[in-house]
């Protein structure tokens, strides 16, 4: 039987080849596969659109590039890879010798076998991306460069996944489709959010999940312009990138630093006594700076196992499906839904017999426990639950001051709310 890890890294090798950008049809041939895993709605941008303080760019499409010599034979060849080419590269046809064409090539000389991932999204350029031992194994002499592509007024493409829940207030789980042949970053972010959206729809969630799949930075600007009249709707929020690597698992906290999402990780994180680690929020890296920009503010963090720029093969060739792995995307998917259990559950309650310990045999609730291996753990969890249910501690606040695992927090509360004896 197929794993749901096995299952994650196939659609990372099936991503794996398109090109996608910050715009074109890499990007829509990308969805439509995604969209055989979840459906989605799909929204196109038109270009010269005003998003915030931004503009959506023309879109890019490319059909071939090559740098061949002068016997015809291609040296450079984006058929090979798609990181061949700098991304939003201008067309060009052209013969020059090897002296000038040097100024338009990207290599890594510290790994000379991998080749690097560049782009020029809002430069007009071209150029090409190769391995140093390819360039250094290049003769002087004259080279036909063509690049055959296109960039011209068209849209740009982003897509969601609604899972309706209890309550219109949201959960926004976040991922960028713009790399092109990069496994970590973020095919498999986009393979951990498509399982996770797989996941919450055979529940009945107490939250709305709203599942982004947007190219980074200009796409989630272009998310937030758009739902600025609703985004009071938006409560939490995680941005998933990076998460197939062999690395530990690292939250990255919002802006706020104690929203609730960001407490929801430190506790699930920390109680499966997964390495991990836990830092700060900086105003760089994947689109939670978007959504936690001043503005908007939004309680969203993002979750990662190595964190982008932390490893070698980040932004390069190496990045490929043999660096991710099932076991480490089930990993991370895992975490994701203990996350998500523990958010969509956490909640207030209000003791509707404060005065003194109400009597729980009387009721049944020490009873029920009869036989259960953590008979005293349940116990305890509801007398700290009729303790702390003062309308202003959530079950969190329990599990944390006292020290019991979130699960038995929460099977307390619902026997108690089921005996009448508390109330969200």
């Amino acid at each position: 039987m197929t794993t749901a890890g096995e299952e994650m890294h196939a659609l990372v090798e099936r991503l794996y080849p398109l090109c996608r950008s910050i715009t074109g049809d890499g990007v829509r041939a990308t969805l439509d596969i995604v969209g055989e895993y979840v459906p989605l709605q799909v929204h196109e941008v038109p270009t010269g659109t005003q998003v915030l303080d931004w503009t959506v760019p023309q879109e890019w499409n490319i059909r071939d590039a090559y740098i061949a010599d002068s016997a015809g034979k291609r040296v450079v060849d984006f058929a090979a890879s798609s990181l061949h080419v700098l991304g939003y590269s201008v067309p060009v046809s052209a013969t020059m010798p090897l002296a000038e064409l040097r100024a338009h090539l990207h290599t890594l000389p510290d790994h000379p076998n991998w080749v690097p991932y560049r782009t020029s999204y809002y430069k007009p350029e071209w150029g090409f991306c190769l391995a140093q031992e390819t360039l250094d194994a290049m003769p002087d002499g004259e080279y036909e460069v063509r690049v055959d592509s296109t960039l011209a007024d068209g849209h740009l493409t982003y897509a969601e996944h609604v899972i309706p829940g209890q309550v219109p207030d949201e959960v926004i789980v976040s991922c960028h489709v713009c790399h092109p042949s990069l496994a970590n970053d973020n095919l498999a972010g986009i393979a951990v959010a498509t399982f996770l959206a797989r996941a919450l729809a055979e529940q009945t969630p107490y939250y709305t999940y709203r599942f982004i799949y947007a190219p980074g930075t200009i796409g989630a600007i272009t998310w937030l312009a758009r739902n600025a009249g609703r985004i009071d709707r938006v409560k939490h929020g995680l941005v998933l990138a990076c998460a197939g690597d062999p690395g530990r698992l690292t939250y990255k906290q919002s802006r706020r630093g104690d929203a609730e999402i960001d407490r929801v990780l430190r506790h699930v994180l920390t109680a499966s006594e997964r390495p991990h680690h836990v830092t700060e929020f900086t105003p760089y890296g994947y689109d939670e700076r978007q959504y936690c920009s001043p503005g908007f503010d939004l309680g969203v963090g993002s979750l990662s196992r190595t964190p982008y720029a932390g490893y070698p093969e980040y932004h390069t060739s190496a990045d490929n499906p043999d660096f991710v792995s099932p076991e480490a995307m089930a990993d991370t998917l895992a975490v994701c839904r203990e996350a998500f259990a523990v958010l969509d559950r956490n909640r207030r309650y209000v003791n509707l017999s404060p005065y003194g310990e109400p009597q729980l045999g009387r009721r049944g609730l020490y009873d029920a426990l009869g036989g259960r291996s953590d008979t005293q753990q349940a116990q305890m969890a509801m007398l700290w639950v009729l303790s702390l249910a003062d309308g202003e501690h959530s079950l969190l606040d329990v599990a944390e001051r006292s020290g019991l695992p979130f699960d038995t927090v929460a099977a307390a509360a619902d026997a108690l709310g089921a005996a009448e004896l508390i109330k969200a």
